[in-house]
């Protein structure tokens, strides 16, 4: 009888060819492939070392050295990097429904219900269903301008706050936090039906908000190389997540069942002025089966949360950062309360059919988009099948990171790249709707952000509204340092001097 200590050697043999060979065949079939170019990697975390503290600068770095399309390995994580007009086309536009999916992001599978949003919905029929509803029954042109009113209205109370701070002719207001308050509460009465702006319940749900930013900014070494996601187990994360996730559920819940329960004289989700919020749309939507498809509660609350979580971002960092830049170019500020006020005319408020007036405005706000999105690197995309993008081979499941704040600021596609210039907008068709790909602050294709509309309708009427009635100055050199995270907002508060336009 042969015993196992004979079989040992001629086993171990046996086993060691087989890795060999599969060594060998995967070498042999990696040869065979177009990779795009990619810099060198450390054992374990790959390339994730240079990323750094503000990854869409570092990766345009990279990008200057290995190509506008080329191939990072975050820890075990293969990604595209996207970094220019011609290789964003390929990916959002002739291959955009190989790229639809959403790689799993465990803090948000945790917070948006498995993902049950539209901005980190997997692609598949959920997602399709979710989106269309969306842009069909929340956000289309009609819904948006059956908000006007809310809009003016704040905007309106933000304009007294500053006027009624104008009492001194040398008092710094922090305008940051009053453009934060602004688009927080209009989302509030557009998407919850009234403001969470006082007491104790306005201040944990602001809280809440915090928390998810500054988790989303948190780095997760378990989203790139599994085996490390005990880390987060003990370094007290999950306990933070799951105590978020609890609390904003919490929440939505409470907002759910209160738009349920409430008797001031709705009917079918809408009231006596015509005006329907967000969630008694959604709730009417679930009640009759509007959709064509069952809306569970989750996918109810987790679509409110997208809401906030990217309107309020959005037209607060556009608004802060278009300020900044009118302060450091004051013949810009100039030119654009010119033509505000002559639309204007003699009229005390600005309103917004006027908007579509100022062309220059509208040029001003693009510029900012164009040197500051909201969003530097979109939300992340992920292959669902092999395929080829520009000659070189990309396989199924890898990553793709899109740096829309590297292609707005790409030599090739933009003239003085680096330098605030609206009037590079004037005469040309170049927009922010996902057409033109050297311009994506708000992505292209099917994932592009459904808001615009909405978010612009914010940003629009408050910047004409703050050129009409302030000149604005500061006490001081004005420092654009970002800050670092998901979303780019300035490092310090935006402190100006405001002084009415009559005096």
């Amino acid at each position: 009888m042969i015993s196992f200590q004979h079989l040992i050697v001629p086993l171990a043999s046996f086993i060691f060819s087989i890795f060999l060979f599969k060594w060998h065949f995967n070498s042999a079939s990696t040869a065979r492939k177009r990779l795009p170019p990619s810099p060198s990697t450390l054992p374990v975390i790959g390339n994730l070392h240079q990323l750094g503290l503000y990854p869409h600068r570092s990766l345009r770095a990279l990008s200057k050295h290995y190509g506008s399309l080329m191939m990072l390995h975050l820890g075990s994580v293969p990604t595209l990097i996207v970094s220019s007009a011609d290789a964003a086309r390929e990916i959002m536009k002739n291959h955009d429904m190989v790229f639809l999916n959403r790689p799993k992001i465990n803090l948000m599978d945790k917070i948006v219900y498995g993902c049950k949003d539209i901005a980190f919905s997997p692609y598949g029929e959920h997602w399709r269903q979710v989106r269309t509803l969306c842009v069909l029954q929340l956000l289309s042109n009609r819904r948006v301008h059956s908000f006007r009113r809310i809009r003016d209205e704040e905007t309106a109370l933000m304009m007294e706050k500053i006027r009624q701070s104008c009492s001194s002719s040398t008092a710094s207001i922090n305008l940051s936090n009053l453009l934060v308050s602004l688009t927080s509460d209009i989302i509030c009465r557009v998407a919850l039906g009234r403001k969470y702006s006082d007491g104790e319940e306005s201040n944990k749900f602001g809280l809440m908000l915090k928390e998810v930013g500054a988790l989303l900014g948190t780095f997760n070494p378990g989203d790139y190389i599994p085996w490390l996601k005990w880390i987060k187990r003990v370094d007290g994360f999950n306990v933070r997540v799951e105590k978020l996730a609890k609390s904003l559920d919490e929440f939505l819940d409470g907002v759910v069942e209160e738009h349920r329960n409430q008797k001031k004289g709705k009917a079918d989700g809408d009231d006596s002025t015509g005006e329907a919020d967000l969630v008694d749309i959604l709730l009417q939507i679930q009640r009759e089966n509007k959709a064509g498809f069952p809306i569970g509660t989750d996918t109810i609350k987790a679509v409110i949360f997208d809401m906030f979580a990217a309107g309020t971002d959005t037209t607060y960092i556009t608004l802060e950062w278009a300020v900044a830049e009118l302060l450091k170019h004051l013949k810009t500020m100039e030119k654009l309360q010119n033509e505000v006020r002559q639309v204007a005319g003699s009229k005390l408020e600005i309103i917004e059919d006027d908007l579509d007036k100022m062309s220059y405005m509208k040029a001003v706000i693009k510029e900012t988009l164009r040197l500051h999105p909201p969003l530097p690197l979109l939300l992340p995309r992920e292959s669902t099948q092999d395929t080829k993008v520009m000659g070189y081979d990309i396989a199924v499941g890898t990553r793709v990171m899109i740096n829309a704040w590297a292609i707005a600021r790409d030599q090739m596609s933009w003239e003085n790249p680096e330098e605030f210039q609206p009037e590079r907008f004037c005469n040309t068709v170049i927009d922010f709707k996902g057409l033109n790909f050297e311009f994506i602050p708000f992505g292209a294709g099917r994932r592009g952000c459904p808001g615009i509309t909405f978010a612009m309708g914010v940003v629009e009427l408050a910047l004409a509204k703050l050129m009409h009635k302030f000149n604005f100055t500061t006490e001081k050199h004005l420092d654009m340092t970002e800050a670092s995270g998901a979303a780019v907002y300035k490092k310090f508060p935006l402190l100006v001097i405001p002084r009415p336009d009559s005096c």
